[in-house]
């Protein structure tokens, strides 16, 4: 095999594979290349593979890896004769083939992985958003004018129109959202955030669900509903302190509504996050 200087094109093993390929295609795709020193094709495939690669100029990554070097990946991804190529995107393997190809369908192969139109600006766009959420909403806006089911930026986009309140138009671009990947779990915590938004809006005004709630400090239903005022304004701590009270005080609401409050939050803040960890503990102590 050659070894290119270029900074896309590099050598992977078992402990770095998650790291610069799993992860690393999540931003863009990586082309992993399993290949053996006594494979005289590879030797063959391996230069014409780093020079296309490297004719894109960072679009597309290459990682090599000797499957002597790391049996135990080989033999996660079925590697049963080299070379063999795997292209990954998001996390996952999206194309692949063994042997040796003409340049021209090597071409084809990479060509196959470039960003469309849409996904550039996509990607454009959420590079955009804390800084300059105008032009960011105009390149989602775009992305979709090119793709209307373009998963980044109707999550991007739906994002932006919470953040403006417009609920109406956010939920019906998350309701476009393939479930999975990393589009599908933004749309789940978006989703959250609108039903938190809703219950808010049927427990009143934060100020008036406080002052029931100081007027009668054990009433579960003004915890509850204070903790709904609260996770509709994104304090999420102070509301899981008020909904795992109600909780505590009265079993049947935490079933039927407490516990649903709570795992919404949990999607939002990040389902194994600590705060998380330690009110699921508190919530099923109460319920249980």
């Amino acid at each position: 095999m050659s070894h290119s200087v270029a900074p896309w094109v590099y050598d992977v093993n078992e402990q770095n594979f998650d790291r610069e390929v799993i992860e690393r295609s999540r931003e863009r795709p990586v082309v992993v290349d399993f290949w053996a020193t006594w494979c005289g094709p590879c030797r063959m495939l391996g230069p014409v593979l780093e020079k296309l690669v490297e004719e894109r100029k960072g679009e597309i990554l290459l990682a090599r890896l000797d499957i002597d070097q790391s049996q135990r990946l080989a033999m996660e991804f079925g590697i049963e004769a080299v070379p063999a190529v795997k292209a990954f995107r998001d996390g996952r393997p999206v194309l692949e083939f063994v042997g040796v190809l003409p340049e021209t369908q090597l071409r084809a192969f990479l060509d196959r992985l470039l960003p469309t139109a849409a996904e550039r600006a996509a990607r454009q766009a959420q590079d955009l958003e804390g800084a300059n959420p105008a032009e960011a909403e105009r390149l989602y806006r775009q992305a979709l004018a090119e793709d209307g089911n373009q998963p980044a930026a109707l999550v991007g986009l739906a994002r932006l129109l919470l953040a403006q309140g417009k609920e109406r138009e956010a939920e019906e671009l998350l309701n476009r959202v393939p479930p999975g990947g990393d589009p599908g779990a933004e749309a789940e915590r978006l989703n959250a955030v609108l039903l938190l938004r809703r219950l808010g809006q049927q427990c009143g005004d934060e100020a008036a669900a406080r002052r029931r709630q100081e007027a009668d400090p054990e009433n579960p239903q003004f915890l509850f509903e204070l903790g709904c005022a609260l996770a509709a304004a994104g304090r999420y701590p102070e509301a899981l302190d008020r909904l795992v009270a109600a909780a505590e005080r009265d079993r049947k609401l935490a079933a039927e509504k407490v516990r649903e409050v709570m795992v919404k939050i949990f999607h939002i803040i990040g389902v194994r996050s600590p705060l998380a960890d330690e009110y699921r503990d508190r919530l099923a102590r109460a319920l249980y």
